[in-house]
């Protein structure tokens, strides 16, 4: 089977990717058993801790961005697959310092069953945690009926505000209000021209016809978008910018912070380009962009295509997202 992938055995992808990157990064995290990613400076912690679920195969998200200032524990499932509540257990009890864990959940089907055995499990022991987590995606359902709509981009600009906040000193009572009041005021939609496929098997996530492109596509190809002509940079940014905007009710003299996501084989070029028209756009409508981020920071595989974020800033969440972190893939 000849994937075109610089890989070894497919079913040791998610063990080699972990020990690459703490080999990679030796002063920052380490790789336990159970695939859990661990922040080295957590054995000193004094504050509120911050675990995150969630499969491999969208690097750097979410074990790249475990370090000082993030993510405590990174609990890794195979690829594009969540992890077992037992693994998630184990790094709970391992992020307890007695302030409380913030436990970071995107929804989607897999993470949320993971999830809702933890957060039981961990109160019949007494673990005290609280839960957030990120449905973000415009595409697949409305405000109104934000327990169906899907987590995308927006759970790591998530990490870095409430691992700040923890940083602080802030309790978790604290930390988890500053986590889903941001939650609840980012917004994602996503485009894709290009399906990924899947590393082990080889198999395409969605079919896409020539000169295609959909927008609203789920993380890893799954329904909800609209398929139509390819267009260009502009016409493209112009009509997700407004998606978002409605969905935000975002009006003029509001700041935002906008991240433009490649999802794996997008160009620094072409994310470039997407930013300067919703620089330019948002400027015209006076909606002010205070914080920015133009990168791949939750791939997947090599899709092309970009997701779209934007989320209603304060000068409390600017504070947090401009404050000291290091980790492999974010250093300030």
């Amino acid at each position: 089977m000849n994937l075109r992938k610089f890989i070894n055995k497919p079913e040791n992808i998610t063990s080699e990717l972990l020990e690459g990157l703490a080999l990679a990064n030796p002063f920052i995290l380490e790789v336990r058993p159970n695939n859990l990613v661990v922040n080295k400076k957590l054995k000193t912690a004094n504050r509120v801790t911050i675990v995150a679920l969630g499969g491999s195969g969208n690097e750097p998200a979410l074990e790249g961005f475990v370090g000082e200032g993030m993510i405590d524990v990174a609990v890794v499932g195979d690829v594009f697959a969540a992890p077992g509540y037992k693994a998630v257990i184990e790094a709970l009890q391992l992020a307890d310092k007695g302030k409380g864990i913030l436990l970071v959940v995107l929804n989607h089907a897999g993470d949320m069953l993971t999830a809702a055995r933890t957060m039981e499990e961990a109160h019949k022991t007494g673990i005290k945690v609280s839960m957030v987590v990120t449905r973000e995606d415009v595409a697949f359902a409305p405000r109104c009926d934000a327990d169906r709509r899907r987590g995308l981009v927006g759970c790591v600009p998530l990490y870095k505000i409430v691992g700040a906040a923890a940083a602080q000193g802030k309790s978790l009572y604290e930390v988890t209000a500053i986590a889903q009041d941001f939650a609840d005021n980012m917004a994602t939609i996503a485009v894709a021209c290009k399906t990924a496929t899947h590393p082990q098997n080889g198999s395409a996530f969605a079919v896409l016809g020539y000169n295609e492109m959909v927008i609203g596509m789920g993380q890893h190809g799954e329904g909800g978008g609209d398929r139509q002509k390819m267009k260009n940079a502009d016409e493209t940014a112009i009509l997700m910018s407004d998606l978002l905007i409605a969905d935000l009710n975002l009006c003029t003299g509001e700041e935002i912070m906008v991240i433009v996501n490649g999802t794996g084989s997008t160009t620094i070029m072409e994310m470039l380009i997407i930013f300067r028209c919703v620089y330019k756009y948002l400027n015209a409508k006076g909606i002010v962009i205070v914080a920015n981020w133009v990168e791949e920071v939750l791939t997947v595989q090599e899709q092309a295509g970009f997701q779209l974020f934007f989320a209603r800033m304060n000068d409390q969440n600017l504070s947090y997202w401009n404050a000291p972190a290091r980790t492999p893939y974010l250093v300030r």
